[in-house]
């Protein structure tokens, strides 16, 4: 009893250290930036009292872009976590789907075909997506299109893994031939406003973005925590979930739709960021194990912490000049990935 009382109170820790650097984090990244700005700026300007412009810069710039880093990044994360369970697949992620690259195609779709990428000048910032919302409203539609397309193909053999991720692969392939084809016939500058899209920026997210959002990573985390038992009793095998009263097709659609709900909506907000819903919740299951009723949680405020942490690198690194979060998520990621790779064929 002892001891279980201590590795529950580890975890509890642990959790609390996620939180802890969360906020840690965040009030740096609410000081770092091309305008430097100390913490008594930062604190006035939160409690009203800040002057125009340090307001300007936490609550319309930084403020939003914070607060979208962690949403987005728990959502991608708890996703990851998900997929890893329902298609019992260590390396399952938002991305295995294909959601992402569907997202791509209807972007493409929108900048190109329906000419939202423009030229706004003749100087550096000559590239432009001119409405930024039909990109994003585009990007959603098809991501979402994929995930029933999956959905229903996998539906007719029984919600099975395999043909969870087949489909994925299929329909991934067929996007990324669609996108190529789009920007093979496009300009030049329609070509780079979509390449921009694609690289994935957290200072896109206004306020409205940020409630969409948090609404929908929300709704999503709190059916993930009431099926905890469900994907628990799964990491044990079909025919035990089965012998245990889990509905195992029902438990595997909620949480692919969920999930791509969640993937559809952050991507088409924000762009593609990958790895992160492959590289939290592997670091929170070689911490805390696999029960679903701490990894989800602690797998939300890992993959937060992971993406502010991407976001204020890369707005800081060689500031005043942002590099596209997505490269810095990707350096985290692929080490990892290599990693598993490496210890599966280890196991063979």
């Amino acid at each position: 009893m002892d001891n279980y009382r201590r590795y529950t109170a580890n975890k509890g820790l642990a959790t609390l250290a996620l939180v802890l650097l969360i906020g840690i984090v965040a009030m740096i990244a609410l000081n770092a930036g091309s305008m430097d700005l100390n913490p008594h700026q930062v604190i006035r300007s939160i409690i009203g009292k800040g002057a125009d412009v340090a307001d300007i810069v936490i609550w319309q710039i930084r403020l939003p872009r914070i607060l979208a880093a962690i949403i987005a990044g728990a959502g991608l994360s708890v996703a990851g976590c998900v997929m890893q369970n329902n298609l019992r697949n260590p390396l399952a992620s938002p991305s295995t789907l294909g959601i992402a690259n569907a997202a791509a195609f209807g972007a493409n779709m929108a900048i190109i075909v329906f000419g939202a990428g423009s030229i706004r000048s003749t100087g550096a910032d000559a590239v432009n997506i001119s409405n930024p919302y039909s990109v994003a409203f585009s990007a959603f539609i098809w991501a979402m299109a994929a995930a029933l397309i999956i959905l229903l193909l996998a539906r007719t053999r029984g919600f099975s893994p395999e043909a969870i991720v087949l489909a994925g692969v299929a329909l991934s392939s067929l996007f990324s031939a669609g996108t190529i084809l789009i920007q093979y016939f496009a300009q030049d500058v329609q070509v780079a406003a979509a390449v921009f899209w694609t690289f994935g920026d957290l200072g896109r997210a206004a306020w409205n973005e940020v409630l969409i959002l948090s609404l929908i990573v929300a709704s999503a985390l709190i059916y993930f925590m009431l099926r905890r038992w469900d994907y628990n009793a799964l990491d044990s095998g079909e025919e035990t979930a089965k012998s245990l009263g889990v509905n195992v097709e029902r438990v595997r659609l909620g949480g692919m739709m969920a999930s791509s709900l969640i993937t559809g909506a952050a991507v088409s907000f924000l762009g593609i960021i990958g790895f992160i819903g492959l590289v939290a919740p592997h670091m929170m299951r070689r911490v805390l194990g696999g029960d679903h009723r701490q990894l989800i949680p602690a797998s939300a405020l890992a993959g937060a912490l992971l993406l502010l942490v991407s976001d204020t690198v890369a707005r800081t690194i060689i500031a005043p000049v942002v590099l596209p979060v997505g490269a810095i998520t990707s350096f985290f990621g692929a080490p990892l990935f290599l990693y598993l790779l490496a210890r599966g064929y280890e196991q063979k």
